[in-house]
């Protein structure tokens, strides 16, 4: 089994059935519309495709690819798994697991200004890794927040392939361009919707239910020195601290256009409160 469900279709470049300005937070970060989005995506799946549940294999959940640092559909992923395992808890059935594809590389490009070859271009220089014995004889739900052209999916599929992994697949998204004759970069549209400059990026981040996510983390350390100084003077120190650890976690101090504001951050008190 192969198959694709998305909650939402996007069928016109200016009129939408799901919020721009919600998702444009969620993508900056904020959890509270991870698990609004998540709720909405389980209902809507359940109301349309419920007997897919209807099987005595295991579940396994899987946010899109990423390496040391979650993306936004990571954690709608997480929310959706609490949704899923309550509905099977009520069937009398074992609890869906928790899994990822592991990728090795990250970039600096903005993916939202890609076209579709551009993209497969892009992450065809990736290097992903996933346990096909791990997933073998199991239904695997990939899930992540928005599919533009399917260059995810075409790469998912393309593992898939390449492991021989022998499972059935499903693959989950809150929102789809269905009509390909708009222009890929809606995309950024709806990223940068209510969240447009580095202010409202520290609104974002004030907020209690902000989490760091590779987009964020990746923004922050793109920014000029003028609007870095400002972003780091303005949150937490807790963040700057937790920013430091991920950026390094995910090898962002080799890529040259984040050294400077990674070195900034770790020979200041930000970092070490010194």
């Amino acid at each position: 089994m192969n198959k694709r469900y998305s909650l939402h279709k996007i069928d016109s470049a200016d009129q939408f059935t799901f919020s721009p300005a919600e998702y444009s937070y969620f993508k900056y970060g904020d959890k509270f519309y991870a698990e609004k989005f998540a709720k909405e995506l389980f209902d809507g799946f359940i109301a349309n495709h419920h007997e897919i549940l209807e099987t005595d294999k295991e579940i396994v959940v899987l946010p899109s690819p990423y390496m040391a640092i979650p993306t936004a559909s990571n954690f709608l992923c997480f929310y959706f798994k609490k949704h899923l395992d309550f509905y099977l808890f009520q069937k009398g059935k074992k609890s869906s697991i928790i899994s990822k594809i592991n990728r090795n590389h990250t970039y600096t490009t903005d993916y939202g200004t890609l076209s579709f070859e551009d993209r497969k271009s892009l992450i065809a220089n990736d290097t992903y890794y996933l346990d096909k014995d791990f997933l073998r004889g199991k239904l695997c739900i990939f899930i992540d927040d928005i599919k533009i052209t399917g260059s995810h999916e075409y790469t998912v599929n393309k593992i898939l392939n390449q492991y021989s992994v022998n499972a059935d697949f499903l693959f989950m998204y809150y929102a789809e361009l269905i009509n390909l004759e708009i222009d890929p970069k809606i995309e950024n549209f709806f990223n940068y919707y209510t969240v447009k400059n580095v202010q409202d990026v520290v609104d974002v981040m004030s907020k209690e239910s902000f989490q760091f996510n590779t987009r964020i983390v990746k923004y922050i350390l793109g920014l000029n020195s003028e609007n870095f100084e400002y972003l780091t003077s303005n949150v937490k120190k807790q963040h700057t601290d937790d920013l430091v650890e991920l950026a390094i976690s995910n090898n962002y101090h080799l890529i040259k256009e984040y050294e400077n504001n990674i070195n900034t951050l770790t020979q200041t008190e930000i970092y070490y409160g010194n």
